[in-house]
């Protein structure tokens, strides 16, 4: 005998009485991640540890609070947690290809950019005054005069030489040239050809001497010109390094105790001392030239660039990168046009939000970085490599071989959280053999709680900070007595809550803008009422079209009469943000054969697998149950009647063998009772989804057709459970308008659909007498028996042969 469910079993509801406050102004609001504690167990962990890998994936679906948790609680431990240093680029004098990174302490890089910015100011202003100077002056004179005496002594000794060898020395455009002299007057060429043949060769003979002498003394010169060159160098480099020496060496003592800043500081020096015609003999185009970065240019190499500044930073970095572009994450390097072409130098360097969250921490959307080419693959690069590159991805995978920055890469010591869906967490672990070495930590966020005292406390103080946060109306008792038991039909579950906070807060949005029509003060029970039925209001548009069909007789449903072979099964279809349920006509053909159970649905390509599997079981169970001790001669055709949209899933599976089971026996079945439910090879009815908005489904059906007093709904027992109906059911139950008809088994389903007995079954394997299974046993016999005048077509080939 199955019993009805009362009022009371089918909506677990919340008291206003027992909710401790009056309204949630006078609560505190909620500060702390509810609900979530193997979520928040498995983020400490992840967030403690430091080893490399220990990367954390947090699986949760959307609204549940996921990533609003995730900052929250990485926020409130990053700021007990140290300030990571700034990170610069500055130029490699050696390779300006290829710029070197400097760490500097945090909030220094900023000082340290100024500090340089400075130095190269007043080395600008300094030089030139240096080597203005009288004092730079003299000593200039007296060098070159030093060395030009010498140089003159060196002449004036070869002359000497070459008089009195007859011969005088002339200065050409080609070089020094010696020319013979007779009488006091030197002598053309055709002069010395006309002499004779003797005193020519002796005037070659002395020539020949003296331009030994002459090549020896010129190397002399040329050696006494270059040591004029270095004396100079040597001395402008004294002067430049007095001039500028003590500016550089403030400096080293401030940064003393960062070594990458004093080699920098030491390599800024000599390329100054290297290249001091840019400070001190500036061309005058390059002083009137009409652009400004044209006369600063040359010094554009002396700059510092800020990739990551931390100076306004408590604590560690707590990144969020909702867009994580290849660039976003890992950086660029601009490019500006100057005379039709792009060029590029360190200065053009800018960080991504890895270099922001370097010593932090990262959290970013999977979906998305899924969704961005290179993004994965170079993240998971820079985590297993421990250090982070700025290149053009198109370098970087070979689509291009163009010359550019190689900047130096910055050590990652950063912790990843990626949040996203199970289902991506699964494929990913599945597919992607490094991806649990890198992130071996998962936090999973549930979609439910345990419906306690103090989770319905905790749900309260919630709605408290959702209301002060966006400056809403507070709820009174009975406002949050409604809002706990929506919360609950969101979980489908009696006993649960739902952690989908996104959903509810809707509600309490939606409920304080009608309180806000009405000009109360509070939100109300009242009101959260209608934020629900409103918005259920506005996604039903295909429900009451459906409906409406069935009230009107195009699509087929008998709410108040008996069929053999004829059930109403319940379904439920999802359409975006709204799933209702909708009853369908299911109906069981029987004929002697041996095909046993066809599914038509599966025959048409129209049922899914899982629909498939539900209708073999059928055939187990009726071989379980009738078919020891005769074959099963059973052709039955299944169908969902005025279906066009496909059959998915194994709820209706009790429903098919309901009707079976009427056509075998003959016995007419309630259309007054729909039915959902799957079934296993024994009998036993299991537990389905989307059981509320079946029963709701089915009961608007009736509602719109009419009540009778005698309709209602059969379900699994297992689903009571689940119910949280809405309140206009809970009301016809009271009144005796609607019933809810909870079963284990198939027998007692039979029995509320047939109001016949079905039948225990006896030791010799019979049934008792004119009950429901003894009915269809009978049936089953008398096709055996009548199948054996029908030779199979392989007994009758046997037989031909």
């Amino acid at each position: 005998m199955v019993n009805e469910l009362s009022a009371d079993k089918i909506r677990n509801e919340c008291n206003s009485k027992f909710m401790r406050c009056e309204t949630t102004e006078k609560l505190v609001p909620l500060k702390e991640i509810i609900g979530q504690e193997r979520a928040v167990r498995a983020l400490k962990f992840g967030l403690g540890i430091r080893d490399r890998g220990f990367n954390i994936y947090v699986a949760g679906y959307p609204g549940t609070g996921r990533t609003t948790a995730v900052q929250n609680f990485v926020g409130e431990i990053a700021q007990t947690e140290p300030v990571p240093p700034d990170w610069c680029y500055v130029n490699n004098f050696s390779n300006q290809y290829a710029p070197k990174a400097i760490r500097l302490p945090a909030g220094k890089g900023k000082t340290f950019q100024g500090d340089v910015k400075n130095l190269i100011d007043n080395v600008r202003i300094a030089l030139p005054k240096a080597f203005e100077s009288d004092d730079y002056g003299a000593k200039r004179e007296a060098t070159i005069r030093a060395l030009e005496n010498q140089r003159k002594e060196l002449i004036g000794k070869l002359n000497a030489k070459a008089q009195q060898e007859g011969f005088a020395i002339q200065s050409t455009p080609i070089g020094l040239l010696l020319i013979p002299v007779m009488n006091g007057k030197t002598i053309s060429e055709e002069e010395l050809m006309a002499l004779p043949q003797k005193k020519k060769d002796e005037i070659q003979e002395k020539r020949e001497r003296l331009e030994l002498d002459l090549r020896s003394t010129m190397r002399q010169l040329f050696d006494m010109e270059g040591k004029i060159r270095e004396e100079l160098q040597k001395l402008n480099r004294e002067v430049a390094l007095f001039a500028t020496g003590n500016l550089v060496d403030d400096l080293m003592e401030k940064y003393k105790e960062t070594p990458e800043a004093i080699m920098y500081l030491k390599d800024l020096q000599k390329e100054v001392l290297d290249n001091l015609s840019q400070f001190v003999g500036r061309s005058e185009t390059q002083q009137q030239s009409p652009f400004p970065w044209m006369r600063e240019a040359p010094f554009k190499k002396f700059e510092v660039n800020v990739v990551v500044d931390n100076s306004d930073l408590k604590g560690a970095p707590v990144i969020i990168e909702s867009n994580p572009t290849y660039q976003n994450l890992f950086g660029r390097t601009e490019k500006e046009a100057q005379f039709g072409a792009l060029i590029t130098d360190f200065t053009m360097i800018r960080g991504g939000s890895l270099h922001r969250a370097n010593h932090g921490y990262l959290i970013v959307p999977v979906e998305e970085l899924l969704r961005n080419p290179f993004s994965y693959d170079s993240l998971k690069r820079a985590l297993r490599d421990g250090h982070i590159i700025v290149e053009e991805p198109e370098e970087r995978y070979g689509f291009i071989s163009a010359k550019g920055l190689k900047p130096q890469p910055i050590p990652l010591n950063a912790k990843v959280v990626l949040i996203g869906d199970p289902f991506l967490y699964q494929q990913l672990f599945a597919l992607d053999m490094q991806f649990s070495e890198l992130f071996k930590v998962k936090a999973e966020f549930d979609t439910t709680m345990a419906r306690t005292d103090e989770n319905i406390e905790h749900y309260s103080s919630f709605v408290c900070a959702l209301c002060q946060k966006e400056n809403l109306r507070h709820l009174d008792g009975s406002g949050l007595a409604k809002l706990v038991e929506y919360s609950s039909r969101l979980a489908a579950d009696q006993q649960k809550l739902s952690t989908k906070f996104a959903e509810v807060a809707d509600i309490v949005r939606e409920a304080n803008y009608y309180a806000e029509q009405e000009e109360s003060i509070l939100v109300t029970g009242i009101h959260v009422k209608k934020a629900i039925e409103e918005k259920t209001y506005r996604s039903k548009l295909i429900q009451e079209k459906i409906q409406e069909m069935i009230k009107r007789g195009i699509l087929l449903i008998d709410t108040d009469a008996e069929k053999v072979g004829q059930v109403n099964g319940l379904s439920v279809m999802g359409f975006g943000d709204f799933a209702f349920g909708s009853p369908s006509r299911v109906t069981a053909s029987i004929g002697l054969g041996r095909e046993g159970i066809l599914d038509i649905e599966r025959e048409a390509k129209m049922g899914g697998p899982i629909h498939t599997k539900g209708v073999l079981i059928l055939s187990g169970y009726l071989n379980e149950k009738y078919a020891r001790d005769k074959p099963l001669g059973l052709s039955a055709h299944l169908v969902f009647e005025q279906n066009y949209q496909g059959v998915e899933g194994d709820s209706a599976s009790s429903t098919e063998l309901y009707a079976i089971i009427s056509a075998l026996s003959g016995l007419p079945i309630k259309q007054n009772i729909a039915v959902t439910g799957s079934v296993n090879q024994k009998g036993e009815v299991q537990a389905i989804g989307g059981v509320n908005e079946k029963i709701e489904g089915f009961f608007e059906v009736c509602k719109a057709k009419g009540f009778t007093d005698r309709q209602g709904v059969m379900i699994p027992e297992s689903n009571v459970q689940n119910l949280m109906l809405k309140e206009d059911i809970v009301d016809a139950v009271k009144t005796g308008q609607f019933h809810i008809y909870p079963v284990r088994t198939i027998d007692e389903g039979i029995e509320v659909l047939t109001g016949t007995k079905a039948g225990e079954k006896r030791q010799d394997g019979t049934f008792e007498e004119n009950t429901v299974n003894y009915l269809v046993n009978k049936q089953l016999k008398d096709m055996a028996k009548k199948l054996k005048q029908f030779p199979s077509s392989a007994t009758q080939r046997k037989e031909d042969s």
